[in-house]
């Protein structure tokens, strides 16, 4: 009776057991009869990174039959890449990268991306490759210490990754040697990709029945009759993808100071500085998600508070070219890490620098000349002008003097009789001091 008992308990058991097994290898058991679908352009970046990841993490919590990444980039941050490339090593569903539509690109942190899918794809008319590191200063040139150090370890990153997937890896160590690119056509050839789709459907169609190895084991795709559900970015990562970028992170930055420097030389503007503000959290933010130098982050500090004092302090733009140089100093080192793909592009820096240099230079000029000027209001302004004499002034005893269409009182040396003409010398609150005007001859 009682082994009755258990054998029925151990046959209840089962559906539970094949219920914990299926969660854990969903793949496999087709949790879901879907494909999850979403779209990388543009750089990539943090803000990229953390939207592959998202989804790609969905699919697996789903159990999607494949996740389907249609690419086009012109690359981007190494740190980033290398999180997205550890997410689909660890990933149970299998990923497919293609580089579409045509006219796009997968280079540099972007051919990497290609290589690490489990199934590789390119439309025709598209390329990849030229994986080499470039940066700003020269820094990652051939030649240099640091240059050789970041080449050697993408190119073995690169190489290990298409070891991993049966591809190409001296294409791939070349791509970022050489910095060798190659159409659709010529990475079928090569060895790097896996097809060549002139659209999704024909792709999904080569897919069907393709087995490849994920990090449950052995997974067979199947795309037949299987619906495709888009993905795209949240708000916050759709912002997180825009700033992200070192260079627009740069841009934020270099606006957000000009807006409060000229917030401040022009009070009252009111638009300048309101840009300004958020122009520079924004930067913030972006200085959050990306890793900076703090020494280029001090000099840019540094320059604000340069700015900041020139227009209190009149220096004659002393403080304002000071200001300047620690600006281009600071953005150069900021997001200056080869290292970890962090770069700043020069002919994007560059034109952006020198516009804000003129601007600065050019507000520097109107506030010096207009010091050197003679005031025009206020009471300041009276010094100079030519006045009549409306009640007689004597030695001791003021008069009355009409100037720019005011009453004052007036004191001088000597006497003056009505309708007379004087010249205003002084002002001393709310009286002038006067003196006889000296006739052209």
């Amino acid at each position: 009776m009682q082994a009755n008992t258990l054998r029925f308990r151990l046959v209840g058991l089962l559906p539970v057991m094949a219920a914990v097994l299926c969660l854990a290898f969903s793949p496999v058991c087709g949790a879901s009869a879907e494909i999850r679908s979403m779209s990388l352009k543009g750089s990539v970046n943090p803000g990229s990174a953390v939207y592959f990841l998202r989804v790609l993490d969905e699919a697996n919590r789903d159990g999607d039959r494949l996740l389907l990444v249609e690419l086009d980039t012109p690359g981007g941050l190494v740190s980033s890449l290398r999180s997205m490339v550890q997410g689909v090593m660890a990933s149970r569903v299998p990923v497919v990268v293609y580089v579409s539509p045509s006219g796009a690109q997968a280079a540099s942190a972007g051919a990497l991306l290609l290589l690490s899918s489990h199934v590789a794809a390119m439309a025709p008319g598209t390329e990849t490759g030229a994986a080499h590191p470039v940066g700003i200063g020269g820094s990652t040139e051939k030649g240099s210490v640091m240059g050789t150090k970041v080449e050697n370890d993408l190119a073995a990153f690169a190489r290990s990754l298409a070891q991993k997937r049966g591809r190409n890896p001296d294409w791939a160590e070349r791509s970022v040697r050489e910095s060798i690119a190659s159409t659709a056509t010529e990475a079928l050839k090569s060895g790097v990709i896996d097809t060549v789709a002139a659209s999704r459907k024909e792709l999904l169609g080569f897919l069907e029945g393709r087995r490849v190895m994920t990090a449950s084991g052995e997974v067979t795709i199947h795309t037949a009759g299987v619906p495709v559900r888009e993905v795209g970015p949240s708000f916050g990562e759709q912002v997180m993808i825009t700033i992200a970028d070192p260079n627009i992170a740069l841009f934020l930055l270099l606006l957000g100071i000009a807006g409060l420097y000229f917030e401040l030389s022009t009070p009252g503007a009111i638009f300048p500085g309101v840009a300004g503000a958020i122009s520079l959290l924004l930067g913030a933010y972006a200085l959050q998600l990306l890793s900076v130098n703090t020494a280029g982050l001090l000099l840019m500090l540094l320059a604000l508070v340069f700015f900041t004092v020139e227009i209190f302090v009149v220096s004659s733009g002393v403080l304002a070219i000071a200001g300047l140089i620690s600006l281009f100093i600071g953005s150069i080192m900021v997001f200056n890490a080869p290292e970890r793909g962090l770069l700043i592009n020069w002919w994007f820096f560059l034109p952006l620098y020198l516009s804000f240099s003129a601007g600065v230079l050019l507000l520097v000029f109107v506030v010096v000349r207009s010091t050197k000027r003679k005031p025009l209001s206020g009471q300041e302004g009276l010094v100079g002008e030519t006045g009549r004499v409306k009640k007689v002034i004597e030695e001791g005893r003021p008069g009355k003097v009409f100037v720019h269409g005011e009453m004052w009182d007036a004191s001088g040396s000597g006497t003056f009789p009505p309708d007379s003409e004087v010249t205003v010398t002084g002002v001393d609150g709310l009286k002038l001091t006067v003196k006889q005007k000296i006739k052209e001859q």
